[in-house]
């Protein structure tokens, strides 16, 4: 049961009773006043009872998650692009996807794009109140593909300074994708990682440990 109506002698009363039955804190809950109620005469006859809607607030991961595929599907609409947005939200970070056909222009070269969008959307979601979650966005599963691509590369160069023991500098990525190759390798032996340079030519140097 996510929300009651309850009818008492007053409001308070009535909202007491209420947080009683959903076993919820009154922070916990929205009140939503239906009726003030009225007292007889003399306090006694022709009065009417205080009735109230007591509803439990929804997790803020679960508005926060509706927030963002709100958003992203009004900004599609206004971009005339047709597409589908699907999400899930953990404690951590609320993970959206845009699925549909012809997508390229949401990713843009290297993903650029699709991390404006992450960005225009983390801002959307989270302005509204004081707690922040990570926005995370896949656009046609770019994201996915790409750490894939990544990891795979980081396991190539890798293996060829363990072969060379000659250091190996990657292409020039961005702070996430950095991210991909620095965890990927963080445990493989023989190498370490570092980052050089300076943004936007900022890139992984796999070097033997």
């Amino acid at each position: 049961m996510d929300y009651i109506e309850v009818e008492a002698r007053s409001v308070d009363e009535a909202i007491n009773e209420a947080l009683s039955k959903l076993k919820a804190g009154r922070d916990e809950v929205e009140v939503t006043v239906l009726e003030e109620g009225t007292k007889g005469f003399l306090g006694i006859l022709g009065g009417k009872l205080a009735r109230v809607r007591v509803e439990k607030k929804k997790p803020i991961q679960e508005v926060k998650l509706e927030r963002a595929i709100e958003f992203t599907s009004e900004l599609l609409r206004h971009m005339d692009i047709s597409a589908r947005v699907v999400g899930e939200a953990s404690e951590e970070a609320i993970d959206l996807r845009i699925e549909g056909d012809d997508l390229g222009i949401l990713i843009g070269r290297k993903g650029q794009t699709m991390e404006s969008l992450q960005y225009l959307i983390s801002l959307a979601v989270n302005r509204q109140d004081g707690e922040w979650m990570r926005i995370n966005l896949d656009v046609g599963n770019y994201r996915s593909r790409r750490e894939e691509s990544l990891r795979a590369l980081a396991y190539r160069a890798a293996r060829r300074v363990q072969e060379t023991g000659r250091r190996v500098a990657l292409s020039a990525m961005s702070p996430a994708e950095r991210r991909i190759v620095h965890q990927a390798l963080n445990e493989f032996s023989g190498v370490t990682t570092q980052s050089e340079g300076h943004e936007p030519y900022r890139r992984v140097v796999i070097l033997p440990k």
